[in-house]
């Protein structure tokens, strides 16, 4: 129970935030409690930290793209362009920013939506004198709503099916149709949710973007990334290793072109989110060392082999809900450990994942993507409180999960 209690006491300060410290401080002191107590031994602990490279590997490989992207202007551009699109209609306007959040999701991963493209929405909004919050919205719910489109899509996917990722044919023909009934459904309901607001003023003339070279140069490289992740999901080979890779390659050759060292692209990636994962490695490995999340795991196997149906649908629901009060990373991993500790029906593992990936749009506890927007709205002194978003969230993640349920139960 101790073990249990310093688990929750740290998920709680991640979200909460005392003294304003950065989120991997709470994690880093919530594994070292735990370990230094001992409690979990020091070996276990490494073991846990071990565990998740792949998912560390792939995470740094993004934020260089990222971070690339964004110093040379890429995802201020397709803003830029996206309002002179809309031809002064707020709803074209909308529809545009959503469907640019659905591309950097997939190809790119839902926190380099967050991170990246947040930010240059606002610009955006500010130049065509729009109140920005439909935008930003819009920003925050699809990098949720299409973050299980491909496996790169989320980082919490390759902590999921660490244990055996599938290849892409069989994950597209698990997840395009529920993927697809999310992000219309998220759409819908957050238009209707959020029209009076793109009802009070039209998107006046912006600028007309220019790319540079460079910009161009990254554009292509995050093309031939998302390109060398597809065939390597398609031969069920780990993700991290090829996406390190490539953002680094993309990175030198962008530092090549403008012949500007590549040191300052290091220096500004957001470093901290890998211990982070990796405290939340120890926590999680922590409680099932217990025996407390391993009764839970064996009551779903038990409730799958009753009856897998209701399950599918039951467990969906349930890890979606949970994902908000504990963040859905410790969520994935515990349903990372359900699927490698015994035999369940692949469409109750892709349940889970759905309502990992999809339940977080709920409120701002729910993701790490979320947590990312939420910082990047403070760097432009925007404040969005835990009501407001909720306000939205109840509107739209309830009808979406229970879609993507039964499309999945259709489709799987």
């Amino acid at each position: 129970m101790l073990t249990a209690a310093i688990a929750l006491l740290t998920v709680l300060a991640i979200l909460v935030r005392p003294g304003r410290l950065p989120e991997y401080a709470f994690a880093v002191a919530g594994a070292a409690a735990v370990v230094g107590s001992g409690l979990f031994g020091w070996r276990g602990a490494l073991h846990a930290v071990a565990s998740g490279t792949d998912v560390y590997l792939f995470l740094i490989g993004m934020m260089l793209l990222a971070e690339v992207a964004r110093r040379e202007g890429l995802f201020t551009a397709l803003a830029a362009w996206a309002a002179r699109a809309a031809r002064g209609s707020a709803d074209r306007l909308f529809a545009i920013v959503y469907g640019i959040g659905i591309l950097t999701t997939v190809f790119l991963s839902n926190d380099a939506t967050a991170v990246v493209l947040t930010p240059a929405v606002f610009a955006t909004a500010r130049a065509a004198k729009v109140p920005p919050m439909p935008y930003l919205f819009a920003c925050a719910l699809i990098a949720n709503a299409a973050s299980f489109v491909l496996p790169i899509s989320n980082p919490a996917n390759l902590v999921v099916y660490a244990h055996a990722m599938p290849p892409l044919a069989a994950w597209l023909a698990m997840f395009l149709l529920p993927s697809v009934t999310a992000i219309a459904a998220t759409y819908v309901a957050l238009r209707l949710t959020l029209r009076r607001d793109l009802a009070e003023a039209a998107p006046q003339s912006v600028p007309a973007p220019v790319l540079e070279p460079a910009a161009r140069a990254a554009a292509l490289g995050i093309v031939a990334t998302g390109g060398v992740l597809m065939a390597a999901s398609a031969r069920g080979l780990a993700l991290g290793l090829p996406t390190l890779i490539a953002g680094g390659a993309v990175v030198l050759l962008v530092a090549a072109l403008t012949r500007r060292s590549p040191l300052p692209i290091l220096r500004d990636i957001s470093w901290g989110v890998l211990p982070l994962v990796a405290g939340l490695f120890v926590l999680v490995e922590a409680v099932f060392a217990t025996g407390l999340a391993d009764r839970a795991v064996a009551l779903l196997h038990h409730w799958a082999a009753v009856a897998p149906a209701r399950a599918a649908f039951g467990t969906g629901a349930l890890f979606g809900l949970v994902s908000n009060v504990i963040n859905n990373l410790p969520v994935g991993l515990v349903a990372a450990t359900a699927a490698r500790t015994g035999d369940l029906a692949p469409h109750v593992t892709a349940a889970m994942l759905i309502g990992v990936d999809l339940g977080p749009n709920l409120s701002v506890t729910g993701s790490l993507a979320t947590i990312l927007w939420l910082v990047a709205l403070r760097r432009e002194g925007l404040h969005v409180s835990a009501a407001s978003f909720l306000r939205v969230g109840v509107a739209v993640m309830p009808p979406a999960l229970v879609l993507a349920l039964v499309a999945l139960a259709f489709g799987g």
